[in-house]
């Protein structure tokens, strides 16, 4: 065990480079178009939907179309920062929050990024933060490139630089970054979750901190819906928790996530059995795994009252009951071309459906001190 752990440290490498939260609830519904101006182009007025109390809000809020519609420069998100990519510069903005300033808003450009050699930085996994706002000095920011390129830096720091990680262990090339409160640590699954890799800015930057999951002994049978046949089928599903041994074609995703209530780690897996001729999932499963500080990964439909949010920002989780139909243990999920809740006490029901999103980004709540969602000075509609 020693002589991996010692091994995967080395798989890492690194150069370098010089070069309070008011976060609104949910994901964005629509932005309609409403004129242009001169600083962003064409520009419209923001609708979200809210998880919190199950409505749309039509704010007055006017962002930059450009942002709203991806055109391939959005890259993620965390806290409510959206990050994007263009000529080789990472900005923050807080376009999307309704309550911040339109007529100033908040968008903070990073250095200019560094490939290194042999890497590209065209495509982002997912982008994490250590804190709700990148003006803190203590705000690290991360991306993670599809690829063996990790990069990290401090915003607010003067003169501040890229801190470059190169990754040599393929097992992490797609991984998706979260950063552990507990730990002060960013942290990424290796591909089938058999263990994961933690760095930060200080002493692991160097040496990351790698730890083997533990899993029971335990085999798991399902009965699977294969909804081009409209049959099940029945097959070992799953082998000692681990789903690379499964023999059906599917897209396999890791997620780490912690409670900040809490304090609890989760991994989840997102099987995803895609239609090659749409690219669009016809059947979404989900296995949770509880991991302790000694690494023993435990599966379980219990998060502690809360519910797991996963999309293309950072994960997070968030008490049921600050949720609109208050029902615990359920994860709501967020793509490209699909939303859904699947609730772990329900065998197969699960609610959401095939649709288009300006932005795949779950965003946690501005809550007041009751724990009612503040809404925007615009019409709200109910769902």
């Amino acid at each position: 065990m020693s002589h991996l752990l010692r091994r995967l440290k080395r798989s890492f490498g690194v150069s370098h480079l010089t070069a309070s939260s008011r976060s609104f609830s949910n994901h964005i519904f629509k932005v309609t178009p409403c004129g242009t101006t001169v600083r962003d182009g064409d520009v419209g007025y923001l609708a979200i939907y809210s998880y919190v109390d199950n409505l749309i809000d039509c704010t007055e809020k006017k962002v930059p179309m450009e942002l709203a519609k991806g055109m391939g420069t959005t890259i993620g998100a965390s806290h409510g920062w959206v990050a994007t990519l263009k000529n080789g510069t990472i900005r923050l903005q807080y376009d999307f929050d309704p309550y911040a300033s339109y007529t100033d808003p908040k968008r903070i450009p990073l250095p200019p990024l560094v490939t290194l050699p042999h890497c590209q930085t065209q495509i982002v996994t997912n982008v994490a933060m250590s804190s709700s706002s990148p003006e803190d000095e203590d705000c690290i920011v991360a991306v993670k490139f599809l690829g063996p390129q990790l990069s990290l830096c401090r915003p607010a720091q003067r003169n501040c630089k890229w801190r470059n990680i190169r990754i040599s262990d393929p097992s992490f090339f797609s991984s998706h970054i979260m950063y552990y409160k507990r730990d002060g640590l960013f942290s990424m699954p290796a591909s089938g979750g058999n263990y994961t890799a933690s760095c930060n800015l200080g002493r692991h930057v160097n040496e990351p901190k790698i730890q083997m999951l533990s899993y029971p002994k335990q085999r798991v049978f399902e009965d699977m819906y294969v909804k081009s046949t409209g049959t099940f089928i029945e097959k070992e599903f799953l082998r000692k928790f681990d789903w690379k041994h499964s023999d059906w074609s599917c897209r396999m995703e890791h997620y780490l996530v912690e409670s900040s209530h809490t304090g609890e780690t989760f991994l989840v897996k997102w099987s995803k059995d895609i239609n090659p001729q749409d690219g669009r999932s016809e059947l979404d499963k989900f296995l949770v795994l509880k991991i302790d500080e000694e690494g023993n990964a435990v599966y379980t439909k219990d998060f502690g009252g809360e519910c797991i949010f996963i999309s293309k920002a950072e994960s997070f989780c968030l008490p049921a009951s600050c949720l609109h139909d208050k029902r615990p243990n359920c994860i709501y999920h967020l793509s490209d071309t699909s939303f859904g809740i699947k609730c772990m006490d329900d065998v197969w029901k699960e609610r959401g459906g095939d649709l288009a999103f300006p932005g795949p980004f779950w965003f946690p709540p501005k809550l007041d001190t009751k724990g009612k969602r503040i809404l925007s000075s615009g019409i709200q509609y109910p769902v």
